[in-house]
């Protein structure tokens, strides 16, 4: 049986979110998908501005969101299943602030992502040239190594995410292989705690091309004994919902997977490739 499950989608109660909940359940069930986890962004130390952020209140946003969800989950549950998901940014920047993200409703699902380093802007706004492409990347895994290792959440989030942007804005192609060290730590910590790696379609509709992260990287996760993969489109409007799904359902088959997973309730649960 084709199942295809999204797991995560931003609706517009994320502040670059476009589409309502309802919006997206509709495409959903016109599409075919039968599971779509709504992951709405919290930026946790954005908690401390509260409305003064110009991302809009994290807390409230991510509230409402939960409330839709719940809504919906109810109208469409003999067509579809809806969870409670959330974007959790940064959250080892501010451990008191993750902590009250974590606390505002029972989540099926936490994507940790790091969109920035401490004390700077998301990598989106950053320039990119040949003296800090190294540095930033290096620090960056960094970053992610310290969220693997500590941070409470279910899925890694775009291993790769600053590439999307150095790719787009240079033409410098960082060598991996530079980063490989770090990368296979990350990876054992996610082992280890039996969390798991996102496979995010979004890059292949980028400059870049790719799977965040491409398959040589998802390929070593399996290697080094990973279990869980989760693949999400990072839509941001109901057009995009599922883009891209199925190719990297094909693609995690290819390193090795017979499976992939959802969160329900924090717990995974395996799905089975179909191809």
């Amino acid at each position: 049986m084709k199942i295809i499950c999204d797991t995560h989608v931003h609706s517009d109660n994320s502040f670059d979110g476009e589409s309502s909940v309802a919006e997206i359940c509709e495409s959903a069930v016109k599409k075919g998908i039968n599971t779509v986890i709504v992951t709405d962004h919290m930026e946790a130390p954005e908690i401390r501005l509260g409305d003064k952020s110009v991302y809009g209140n994290a807390c409230k946003s991510i509230a409402q969101s939960v409330s839709d969800v719940e809504k919906y989950s109810e109208k469409y549950k003999d067509e579809l299943r809806l969870l409670k998901g959330m974007e959790l940014g940064e959250p080892m920047h501010m451990p008191k602030l993750t902590k009250k993200a974590l606390e505002i409703a029972d989540f099926d699902f936490i994507l940790a992502s790091v969109h920035n380093l401490k004390d700077e802007e998301d990598f989106y706004y950053l320039e990119y040239n040949e003296n800090n492409v190294d540095s930033l990347l290096k620090r960056y895994f960094d970053e992610l190594l310290d969220t693997a290792q500590n941070a409470e959440f279910d899925s890694l989030a775009h291993l790769t995410y600053p590439l999307r942007y150095i790719y787009e804005r240079t033409d410098i192609r960082p060598d991996m292989n530079k980063y490989s060290g770090v990368i296979d730590e990350i990876f054992k910590a996610l082992i280890k705690r039996d969390k798991a790696l996102e496979v995010n379609t979004s890059g292949l509709f980028e400059l870049i091309g790719t799977t965040l992260p491409d398959i040589n990287l998802v390929k070593r996760f399996k290697e080094l004994g990973g279990k869980y993969v989760t693949v999400g489109s990072d839509s941001h409007n109901a057009e995009d919902l599922g883009k891209g799904v199925e190719k990297g359902i094909e693609l995690i088959k290819t390193c090795g997977f017979k499976y992939y997973t959802v969160f329900c309730k924090r717990e995974p649960k395996y799905v089975e490739i179909w191809y």
